[in-house]
């Protein structure tokens, strides 16, 4: 499965990326993730022949029409970036990016559906390449998603009812949980939570007895017991 991110802020991106069980997905060729800056798309022609150092970038947002605080991401720059992402002719796992098909599009958005496990898993299932849009200020035109809706599948999603400084986490939260359902990313297919017993079950480790302030903290006697019918049963009862 590819994504691709676009962003202004792409060092957040990388940072993430670069660690544990995404690095490791993506470098077993389970997951392909591209993360293009934003502002890579606002250059003036004229200045290609210039060296990069004196290059001058334009803006990826403006004022308000209608007046009011707080800037808008602006459309033209977002549609360039899709447009090279989908004109590119390579991939992680194929020569031809035709072959991946057009990309699922998403827009990290406050006021958009609220994304959960059952989001993620359709996500996984129903597209390969997926875009994913991490907004900022007062939010991106919104004529973003009337444009591109001419040709891609668009869909505004949220993580949760409040607001966030930029889509960067989003957007990660969108990945990470989306990714976990591709096959061979986590390794077993049982370490998906929601196919074992759901999230949420109590989980304990050794020491089995320990000690802070005085009192002991132990490990249910269940856990130990070796018995694995009574050992589900509990977590059945158990899962919050």
């Amino acid at each position: 499965m590819r994504f691709d991110i676009i962003t202004i802020f792409p060092e957040i991106i990388n940072a993430y990326l670069n660690e544990s069980i995404i690095k490791r997905a993506r470098e077993r060729g389970f997951l392909d993730v591209c993360i293009h800056n934003l502002r890579d798309f606002t250059e003036d022609k004229h200045q290609k022949s210039l060296p990069e150092s004196k290059r001058s970038f334009g803006r990826v947002d403006d004022r308000p029409f209608g007046g009011g605080p707080g800037m808008v991401m602006k459309v033209e720059p977002i549609v360039k970036a899709i447009e090279s992402i989908c004109g590119s002719r390579t991939s992680a796992f194929t020569d031809n990016i035709a072959e991946v098909g057009l990309p699922h599009i998403v827009v990290l958005d406050a006021a958009g559906k609220r994304f959960d496990a059952k989001k993620a898993q359709q996500i996984s299932k129903k597209y390969n390449h997926v875009i994913l849009i991490a907004g900022h200020y007062e939010g991106i035109d919104a004529r973003l998603k009337k444009a591109l809706s001419s040709k891609y599948t668009v869909q505004s999603i949220s993580i949760g009812d409040y607001v966030l400084t930029g889509g960067e986490l989003p957007a990660l939260v969108v990945l990470d949980a989306t990714a976990r359902h591709i096959p061979g990313v986590l390794g077993d297919k049982d370490s998906l939570e929601e196919k074992r017993y759901g999230v949420g079950i109590p989980a304990y480790t050794r020491p089995e007895v320990f000690e802070y302030d005085g009192k002991n903290y132990r490990v249910p006697k269940v856990l130990l017991s070796g018995n694995h019918k009574k050992i589900h049963e509990w977590r059945r009862v158990h899962k919050k």
